[in-house]
C-alpha cells in the first residue's frame, strides 16, 4: 500500500460524528416507515397489486403478501436499535437488507433517495459506529472510544458529494437549463400556494429554479467543506430541500439530505450535539470521556480499503453505463436509474396492448385488470416496464388457451411537454424479446436532441 494512503489510513477524528450520524439515520428512517405504515402505502403498493415489477437481476426478491408488514416491522424496529446502537452490527445490517428488500419488490416505486438510503445503511454495517453513545458502549466499556479512523468520516462525505455532483452534472442539459424544463410544467401547477403562488405562472421562476437547483447541486459539498462557508452553505441545504419538500411530493428525500448534510460540520460541532444530548438524557459523563482510539487490525484495514475502492469505483462510474447505449436517455431510459438523475423529466404516456396467437384469438387487454394506477402510469413511459408487463401478459394468456401469444403494444409518450408519439416499435412482439444489459432495438427513436449529460 502506498505510504500517503498508508499515513491517511491512520488519522483520526472524533467518533461522535458517526454517533451523530447513526442516531439521526435510525431516527429518521423510523419516522419514514411509521409514516409510510399510517397512510396506509404497505397495503397500497405492495399487498393489493397483483403482479409486480422486480429490478432485472433481483427476480428473486418476492412480494411476501402479509407477511409484508412484518417486514416493515423488523425494518422499523431496527432502525430504533441503530439509533440506540443496541446489537449495532446485526441491527444494521438487518436494517440495510430489510429495507433495501422492500426497495426491490417493485421498480413502480423506485426514488433516488431509497437507493441512497440503501447505501448509506451499507456505508454503516462497515464503520465503527457503535463506539461512542451507544448501549453497546454503555454496557461494555471495553468498545468505548472517543476517536476513529478519519477515513469512516470521508466516505460518507463522499458518498454525499457524489449524489449532488452527478445531480448537478445530470441538469447540465438544454432541457433544463435552456428551456427550464420540466419546472416550467410543474410550478404553474402550484400557483394556488399562499403569498407566492402567484409568481410560479411566469416562465422567469422557472429558470430561476433550474439554475439555481444546477449551481447548488454542483457546488453545495465545497461550501459545506470550507469551514468558512459551511454555516451558510447548510442553511441554503435547509431551506432549498424545505422549499423542495413544499412544492413537491418527494416523500422524505429533502429531510434525508438535511440529515447527512451534517457530517460536513466539525468534530467539535458532534460533540457538543451529544454532550447535550446526553445532559437532556442525564446521562453519565463517564460516557463520553474515553478518549480510547478506536483501530482497525491492519488485516482489516486492507479488505476495507480494497472493499470500499470498488464501491466508490462503481458508484463514479455506474452513472456513466448511459453512454453505452444508443438513442435520448430521457426517452430510453436505458441507463437513467441509479445514476442520481433527480426530477429531470416530465413523462406521460399510455400503452394499449394487443395479444393474439396463430387461431386467430386476441384480445386488447385493460391493464386495470392487472395493474395499479401507479404501475399503470410508470409502465407506460418506461420500455423495460413495458417489456416486463408483455410477459405478464404472455404468461397469463398462456394459461388461458392462446398458443404462444403474441404481445404488441402501440404506445404514446409525451416528453418534457413535447407532442406525444410511439415509443414502442408496434410491429415488435414483445412476449419474443429478453430482458438484459443490451440496447433494446424496439424502441423507437426521439428524433429530438436534448444535449448535455
Amino acid at each position: 500500500m502506498p505510504a500517503f494512503i498508508d499515513i491517511y489510513l491512520k488519522e483520526k477524528t472524533a467518533a461522535a460524528s458517526l454517533a451523530v450520524l447513526r442516531i439521526l439515520v435510525g431516527v429518521m428512517l423510523f419516522a419514514s416507515i411509521v409514516r409510510f405504515w399510517s397512510k396506509g402505502w404497505i397495503d397500497e403498493l405492495y399487498i393489493k397489486p397483483r403482479y409486480f415489477f422486480p429490478f432485472y437481476g433481483f427476480e428473486w426478491v418476492k412480494p411476501l403478501g402479509g407477511y409484508t408488514y412484518l417486514l416493515f416491522a423488523v425494518c422499523a424496529v431496527s432502525a430504533v436499535f441503530v439509533a440506540l446502537g443496541l446489537f449495532y452490527r446485526s441491527s444494521v445490517t438487518t436494517l440495510f437488507l430489510s429495507f433495501t428488500y422492500i426497495e426491490l419488490i417493485d421498480k413502480s416505486t423506485y426514488l433516488n433517495h431509497y437507493y441512497f438510503v440503501s447505501l448509506i445503511c451499507l456505508l454503516l454495517v462497515f464503520l465503527p459506529a457503535y463506539v461512542c453513545f451507544s448501549v453497546d458502549a454503555y454496557r461494555n466499556p471495553e468498545i468505548q472510544a472517543g476517536l476513529v479512523p478519519k477515513w469512516c468520516v470521508d466516505v460518507v462525505k463522499l458518498l454525499v458529494f457524489i449524489l449532488y455532483f452527478y445531480a448537478g452534472l445530470a441538469k447540465l442539459n438544454s432541457d433544463w437549463l435552456l428551456q427550464a424544463l420540466p419546472l416550467k410544467i410543474w410550478l404553474p401547477a402550484r400557483n394556488d400556494m399562499p403569498v407566492i403562488g402567484f409568481l410560479f405562472n411566469y416562465d422567469l421562476t422557472a429558470y430561476l429554479f433550474s439554475w439555481f437547483g444546477c449551481i447548488y447541486d454542483l457546488t453545495i459539498v465545497f461550501l459545506l467543506l470550507n469551514r468558512r462557508t459551511r454555516l451558510f452553505a447548510y442553511l441554503t441545504v435547509v431551506v432549498f430541500h424545505a422549499i423542495t419538500a413544499i412544492l413537491f411530493p418527494i416523500g422524505m428525500f429533502p429531510y434525508v439530505m438535511i440529515v447527512t448534510a451534517l457530517i460536513f460540520f466539525s468534530p467539535e460541532f458532534h460533540q457538543r450535539v451529544i454532550a447535550k444530548v446526553s445532559a437532556l438524557f442525564k446521562l453519565p459523563q463517564n460516557f463520553l470521556a474515553s478518549k480510547k482510539s478506536y483501530t482497525f487490525s491492519a488485516n482489516a484495514n486492507k479488505w476495507l480499503f480494497i472493499g470500499f475502492s470498488v464501491f466508490f469505483v462503481f458508484q463514479l462510474t455506474f452513472p456513466f453505463r448511459c453512454l453505452l447505449y444508443p438513442g435520448e436517455l430521457f426517452w430510453t431510459e436505458q441507463g437513467y436509474r441509479f445514476s442520481w438523475r433527480v426530477m429531470l423529466m416530465e413523462k406521460a404516456g399510455n400503452a394499449q396492448f394487443l395479444v393474439k396467437d396463430d387461431r386467430g384469438k386476441q384480445v386488447t387487454v385493460d391493464n386495470t385488470e392487472f395493474l395499479t394506477t401507479l404501475q399503470e402510469k410508470m409502465m407506460a413511459t418506461q420500455p423495460d416496464m413495458i417489456l416486463q408487463y408483455a410477459h405478464i401478459l404472455k404468461d397469463f394468456y398462456s394459461k388461458k388457451g392462446y398458443e404462444s401469444p403474441q404481445v404488441f403494444v402501440d404506445s404514446y409518450v409525451a416528453l418534457n411537454g413535447r407532442l406525444g408519439k410511439p415509443m414502442i416499435n408496434p410491429e415488435t412482439d414483445l412476449a419474443k424479446e429478453t430482458e438484459s444489459f443490451r440496447a433494446k432495438p424496439w424502441i423507437l427513436p426521439l428524433n429530438d436532441e436534448i444535449k448535455g449529460f
